[in-house]
């Protein structure tokens, strides 16, 4: 039988630390032939996760460049891609959730009619501006793509109610859920959590455009106010490489014993530390389907979520960015053991770790009923 010729594309680090373990998952198989294709969107957090889980890239289009904007992103891995795809002839593209260089690498693969896999697909707010350009984007993806690999039965309903036919779609869970195996440690150290010297400490993390500015100033406030308020607790805040969020926290921000800002995190180091905090504070979204299998409560500031499986399973907490609700609803928790207990001791949604097997079974599968 023939090698199954698959490329993976993949742009920004969430993207990367997503698709490690499929990845892995595909160099195992004899019936694959794998290779990696980095578009470049994000450089320096994107290159510290392909050294951390030790991915080879094949082709890198290295794209990024000061000041992008949509467009440019979108145009450059349109004009990469084509290139390359017309090179390597794959008989499977895979992209990973909503990405702008998910959503271009999609269109790209159309052109030239290569199947196209959607892994975490299905995803949706209801709102094309929530979060932005996100929703858009795997909203197109989903319209490109030929199989649709979605990681809970909400993400399969929402795909059947956009009249995708069901028999394209897989439930496989998340490989979010697959890569903490390859990172998270018991003996692990680091001097973050050396200087905190055991007491209780939040981890937050903010970077979306949708807060930029009000919001972001309403989530700096609740912190302030919750340093003022208990007097033991700490925050770990790995500051995003955005020039407009890192002058905001300059500006708001005063010097705190008990306020580590640091540079983005490496991935093993954000899953271990995120894993001995007491809260996570968010506005991310792969740290919503992470953190449960953590045993960490998380607060998501944003109005709404693609995720609504956490929120109603009772291991997430929707809170927008008012400080006055950060503060009561992460109060509420640090000081509340039996309400902590009942988001913390609840079971992850999201998967069992191992949906990069459930997907390259599926792929393997598929292509046999093709050639037969």
């Amino acid at each position: 039988m023939q090698k199954i010729k698959v490329v993976t594309v993949i742009g920004t680090r969430p993207e990367a630390i997503k698709m490690a373990p499929l990845l892995k998952e595909l160099d195992q198989r004899t019936s694959v032939a794998s290779s990696l294709i980095v578009t470049g969107q994000h450089k320096e957090m994107l290159d510290q996760v392909l050294e951390t889980f030790t991915l080879e890239v094949d082709h890198n289009l290295h794209i990024m460049q000061p000041s992008q904007t949509l467009t440019t992103i979108t145009v450059k891995v349109l004009e990469g891609l084509e290139r390359l795809f017309h090179e390597i002839k794959p008989d499977l593209v895979l992209v990973h959730g909503d990405t702008t260089t998910t959503f271009a690498a999609s269109i790209a693969a159309f052109y030239q009619q290569i199947p196209v896999g959607h892994v975490e697909a299905g995803l949706r707010t209801g709102n094309k501006f929530s979060p932005y350009p996100e929703e858009m984007n795997r909203k197109l993806a989903a319209a490109a793509a030929d199989w649709h690999f979605a990681p809970t039965a909400a993400a399969e309903n929402n795909l059947l109610r956009e009249n995708v036919p069901p028999e394209s779609i897989f439930v496989t869970g998340n490989t979010a859920i697959d890569a903490l195996a390859l990172s998270v440690r018991l003996d692990y150290t680091h001097p973050i959590l050396d200087a905190i010297g055991g007491e209780r400490f939040i981890i937050l993390t903010t970077h979306r455009r949708e807060n930029a500015g009000d919001g972001m100033k309403g989530i700096f406030t609740a912190i302030q106010r919750l340093l003022e308020a208990f007097t033991n607790l700490h925050v770990v805040y790995p500051v995003h490489k955005n020039p407009q969020i890192r002058a905001l926290v300059d500006n708001m921000f005063t010097e705190n014993p008990r306020l580590h800002l640091t540079e983005p995190l490496e991935t093993v180091d954000f899953h271990n530390i995120a894993s001995r905090a007491a809260l996570i504070l968010t506005d991310s979204g792969g740290i919503q389907e992470e953190a449960p299998s953590f045993g960490v409560p998380v607060l998501v500031l944003r109005e709404n979520t693609e995720r609504p499986e956490g929120v109603e399973a009772g291991v997430l907490k929707l809170v927008g960015t008012s400080p006055d609700v950060i503060v009561r609803e992460a109060s509420r928790l640090l000081e509340d053991e039996a309400a902590y207990t009942d988001m913390a001791d609840r079971p992850n949604p999201y998967g069992d770790g191992r949906a990069s097997v459930r997907i390259v079974d599926i792929i393997e599968h598929l292509f046999a009923l093709k050639e037969a």
